[in-house]
C-alpha cells in the first residue's frame, strides 16, 4: 500500500517523524511536506510563483521524502500529479502541534492536506496532538496506526476525511464526534515597535461556548476522549436548501 504522508509544521517536524515511526511496516511511505512551518494557511495554493523542491532525509525513517517551499494543500497536490510513482491508497496528515477542534479546520493546514487528498479521490485522516507544550507524540502514533489499520480493513465513505485529535494525558478512550464550534476572544495584541508604528500580533484563547455538547470534539478533548469527526467536502446547508426552494421558488429575475 502506498501513504503520501503531509503536515503544515513543517518537513522537520517531531510530529511527522513519530508518525512516519509508525506507520512504516504498513506500507510504502512517501512524504511530501512544506520545508517550513506553514499552520494556519487553510487550503490556499501557490499560483503566482514556481514551487522549488529538494529531497531530504530522515533519521530512523524507511520513506523518500520532499521538503517543498509551498502550502500542504500543494504538497499534497504536487505529490498525487508528479512525484509519486503510483497513486496513493491513503493520505495521513499530521501529527499536527496543537488542536484542530471545530471551527479550526477551516484555518488548519493539516487538515487542509487531508482535504486536498479527498479532492482527488484518496481516502484521508488529519491527526493532531492537542497541545503546543508537549512533544511526546507516542500516543498520538499510536492511534494513528490503529486508525489506518481500521480504515485499511473497512475503508471511508467517499468524500469524506477524518479529523482526529489525541489529549496529551492518557486518553480515557475514543469518541466519534461532531465538530464544536470554537470562537477566539482577545485575538489581537496591539503594539509599538522601536520607531513608534503600531502593529498587531494575532493569537487569541479559545472561548467555551455551551453549544458544544456532549457529542462535540471540543467536549470530547476536555474530557480526555481521542476525537475522531468525520468530514465532508460539502458545505451545503441542506436543512436550508429545502427551505429557500419552498420559500422562495422560481424567483422572476429581470435586468
Amino acid at each position: 500500500m502506498v501513504v503520501l504522508l503531509s503536515n503544515d509544521d513543517g518537513i522537520h517536524a517531531p510530529g511527522l517523524k513519530a508518525l512516519a515511526e509508525s506507520l512504516q511496516e504498513l506500507g510504502e511511505l512517501f512524504i511530501v511536506a512544506p520545508d517550513r512551518e506553514r499552520s494556519a494557511t487553510g487550503h490556499g495554493i501557490t499560483v503566482h510563483r514556481p514551487l522549488r523542491l529538494e529531497t531530504v532525509t530522515l533519521p530512523g525513517v524507511n520513506a523518500r521524502a520532499w521538503a517543498v517551499d509551498g502550502t500542504p494543500a500543494d504538497c499534497v497536490k504536487l505529490a498525487v500529479e508528479d512525484l509519486l510513482p503510483r497513486p496513493p491508497e491513503l493520505v495521513v496528515a499530521g501529527i499536527n502541534q496543537g488542536p484542530n477542534l471545530g471551527t479550526d479546520v477551516l484555518y488548519s493546514g493539516t487538515v487542509s492536506a487531508a482535504i486536498e487528498g479527498i479532492i482527488n479521490g484518496f481516502p484521508s485522516l488529519a491527526i493532531s496532538l492537542t497541545s503546543y507544550g508537549s512533544y511526546d507524540f507516542t500516543t498520538a502514533a499510536e492511534v494513528a496506526r490503529k486508525v489506518v489499520t481500521l480504515v485499511m480493513k473497512n475503508g471511508l465513505p467517499p468524500g469524506t476525511l477524518l479529523n482526529i485529535n489525541v489529549p496529551p494525558a492518557k486518553p480515557r478512550g475514543m469518541r466519534i464526534t461532531r465538530l464544536g464550534n470554537r470562537r477566539y476572544i482577545n485575538i489581537f495584541h496591539k503594539r509599538t515597535d522601536p520607531r513608534g508604528r503600531i502593529y498587531y500580533w494575532m493569537a487569541g484563547e479559545p472561548l467555551d461556548l455551551e453549544e458544544n455538547g456532549e457529542d462535540t470534539d471540543v467536549q470530547a478533548i476536555k474530557q480526555n476522549f481521542i476525537s475522531i469527526t468525520p468530514i465532508q467536502l460539502d458545505l451545503t446547508d441542506h436543512h436550508a436548501l429545502q427551505i429557500l426552494r419552498q420559500q422562495w421558488g422560481e424567483i422572476p429575475f429581470n435586468i
